[in-house]
């Protein structure tokens, strides 16, 4: 099931995001780190109404966010549709010990679903250039690779923009 997260979500979600850090860097992946993505950034998501979690029986497995928010680094960019009505994913995470069953299929049907019920124009997102697996995650559900972006915080490699018409 796929709900709206709440404050009371927060700890069990970073927990999620650390574990997924943790197996990422074993496999030379320095996507994520100690400050990013941050309980911070949640409370935040949780503020806008825009984290979503995934529960499977009685566990929480994997987060989303689905933001209207276009963030600063972004701006240049040049997306393929007008900066008017996108929305922009950020987040997403399944906890590794669920990974490979299909959750991270079932949260980005939920984001496109959600986006074309509420008639926005494209989503939008970024991920990071030495992850293949991501990569073609994204890339088979028809998103466009755009130009990269640069994260100082978070790695010397870029990240690549995506974009996937609605």
């Amino acid at each position: 099931m796929i709900r709206k997260g709440t404050y009371g979500d927060i700890d069990t979600v970073v927990s999620i995001t650390k574990a997924c850090a943790k197996h990422m860097i074993a496999q030379n992946i320095l996507q994520w780190n100690d400050s990013y993505p941050s309980k911070q950034a949640f409370l935040k998501d949780v503020e806008r109404h825009e984290l979503f979690v995934l529960e499977a029986g009685n566990d929480l497995v994997g987060c989303i966010t689905i933001s209207t928010l276009m963030d600063d680094i972004y701006k240049p960019v040049s997306w393929l549709t007008a900066n008017t009505h996108s929305i922009y994913i950020h987040r997403l995470a399944i906890h590794p010990r669920h990974q490979g069953k299909g959750y991270a299929q079932q949260l980005m049907e939920y984001a496109e679903h959600y986006a074309i019920k509420n008639n926005y124009a494209s989503i939008r997102l970024d991920t990071f250039s030495k992850n293949p697996r991501n990569i073609k995650f994204y890339e088979l559900r028809g998103y466009q690779r755009l130009e990269a972006i640069y994260f100082p915080k978070q790695s010397k490699f870029p990240f690549y923009c995506y974009e996937l018409i609605l």
